[in-house]
């Protein structure tokens, strides 16, 4: 059974800048820092790169041209066409903006232009290969503008150095390779940004799908109300998730869970143990802790997989306490509506007689009514000296009479003394739920004697109240079960609560209810209860 899960909250006037425009505009954000960090490291590595590779290649290239006997054998016999003809094709080939092959001294022996054969070399970066013979490259500033070059030296047959080989590729045309190198990164660059905004539209829908279309401020509005809710309930919430690890226990729970002060975990697989067997699980009676409670328990599906469980619980106790005060507001709801049904009724009565001009009649009605509620009020004052018993005693009388069912004290019924605290209650109770079942059982079973008689004393040390009836009874093997909590003899739902309350009510105050069967046909119900605080 999956879950539907719905989240509602306050609505606010939404701004320009909600969520979804920010997560856009951060991530780009985000993305054209890193990018722009990216690009200026790539172009930096590429102008690197290529100035490197140029100034290997115009080292290869010079190192070409030194090592040839034809430009060794030229060199010392001082022929420079025959040097600017070994080298123009050599050029030419490489795309060198030049190669100049000068001596010992410097003086060119060849060079893109023919008038500047015989000069000398410019630049003053040639000391490395003529005195030391090293072979490197140099960025300097020749005849034809700044170039990157590589100088080799030219060794003759017997090791001596004897000149120079100059290959010089200008910066000018190094410079626009690598920009049009560039201008390919940051064109790829601009397509990751594109690509990047799309990804961030993307990422922010989803987001804002995921969190039901909310604000931030909305979230944490909810959250705050949702713990305060959890936490000011004074029924236990726990929750856990797949793996049964706590994922929620607010203060109720807490409280009610804990043994000695202390949280067991142990708990929790008291409280799941089942649920992911069952769907759903309803008034469960569990032990936890120290206390009794009714547990409800909810499994969570998600995509028809268990994801956790939900359990909440409040104390049996609790539960029991209302059910209490529900039992005794309806027994005072009944009796005021039967006083004011009779009440209605005996007013119709006398204005009947009065309009059929029975003036007699209805004098000798009233006096009987005054007279029978009379005798019935002092007897009640007379022999009951507690007033809330007194009270329930002539609101029975009322729905009794509206019932057409005679109840009787018996002559020698006495209360004495009235009854307090939790012994009251505990009386109010058991009386008030016997005569009411008393009624109902004679109203089910119709029969002929249709009688309620009470009795009630004072002994040394217990109350007793004896209420009997003329209704159908209740079986020996019904007299076992007769006090359980839900049991009933009558075939209705939400019976069963009654007597089982009164019995709890009772032994709580130190007292007791029995059942045997009646004189009168039906039951006759016993209650006892100390006339002093336990």
């Amino acid at each position: 059974m999956a879950t539907t899960r719905t989240v509602s909250a306050p609505r606010r006037k939404r701004r320009f800048y909600n969520l979804h425009i920010k997560m856009i505009l951060l991530i780009s954000f985000l993305l054209i820092c890193i990018l722009i960090v990216l690009g200026i490291f790539l172009n930096h590595l590429v102008a690197k790169t290529n100035e490197a590779q140029i100034g290997k290649r115009a080292l290869t290239v010079a190192s070409a041209v030194a090592g040839m006997d034809e430009v060794v054998d030229a060199l010392e016999r001082n022929d420079s066409i025959a040097i600017q003809a070994i080298v123009n094709p050599i050029q030419e080939a490489t795309h060198a903006e030049y190669i100049v092959v000068g001596d010992n001294n410097s003086i060119r022996y060849s060079h893109p232009v023919e008038e500047r054969v015989g000069e000398k070399m410019v630049g003053g970066d040639n000391d490395r290969a003529l005195l030391h013979g090293e072979s490197y490259i140099s960025k300097q500033t020749g005849s034809l503008g700044p170039a990157i070059r590589g100088k080799v030296p030219i060794v003759n047959n017997s090791g001596k150095i004897v000149g120079v080989v100059s290959v010089g590729f200008l910066n000018e045309k190094v410079e626009a390779l690598i920009d049009e190198e560039k201008s390919v990164i940051w064109f790829y660059i601009s397509l990751v940004f594109v690509l990047g905004i799309i990804g961030a539209i993307c990422i922010s829908s989803y987001v804002k799908r995921v969190l039901f279309h909310m604000e931030p401020e909305e979230i944490s509005e909810l959250l705050l109300q949702k713990e305060a809710i959890l936490q000011s309930t004074k029924e236990g919430i726990v929750a856990v998730n797949q793996h049964g690890e706590l994922t929620m226990l607010n203060k109720a729970a807490s409280e009610m869970v804990a043994v000695n002060g202390q949280v067991d975990s142990s708990i929790y697989g008291q409280l799941f143990h089942r649920v992911q067997e069952t769907e759903l699980e309803w008034d469960k009676e569990m032990l936890l802790g120290d206390s009794i409670v009714l547990v409800n328990r909810t499994p969570i599906m998600e995509n028809d997989e268990f994801a956790g469980a939900v359990a909440t619980f409040r104390r049996k106790t609790d539960m029991e306490h209302l059910t209490k005060e529900l039992s005794q507001m309806k027994q005072y709801a009944n009796t005021l509506r039967s006083q004011a049904h009779e009440f209605s009724n005996k007013l119709y009565t006398i204005l009947g007689l009065i309009q059929l001009d029975k003036i007699e009649e209805a004098e000798a009605f009233i006096q009987q009514e005054h007279d029978t509620q009379g005798k019935w009020l002092t007897l009640l004052a007379n022999r009951v000296a507690d007033p809330f018993v007194h009270g329930l005693l002539q609101g029975k009388h009322s729905q009794a009479n509206e019932a057409d069912i005679t109840l009787t004290i018996q002559e020698d019924s006495r209360l004495v003394k009235p009854v307090e605290g939790q012994r009251q209650t505990a009386l109010l109770t058991g009386v008030g739920n016997v005569i009411e079942n008393a009624i109902e059982s004679i109203k089910l079973s119709h029969p002929k004697r249709r009688e309620i008689s009470i009795y009630f004393t004072d002994g040394e040390e217990d109350i007793y109240f004896e209420i009997e009836d003329s209704g159908q009874g209740i079986s020996p093997e019904e007299a076992d079960r007769i006090f359980e909590q839900g049991y009933s003899t009558k075939a209705a739902n939400g019976r069963g609560t009654g007597l089982a309350l009164t019995r709890k009510a009772l032994r709580e105050a130190g007292g007791e209810i029995m059942v045997e069967p009646s004189e009168l046909g039906g039951a006759l119900f016993i209650l006892v209860i100390p006339k002093k605080e336990l």
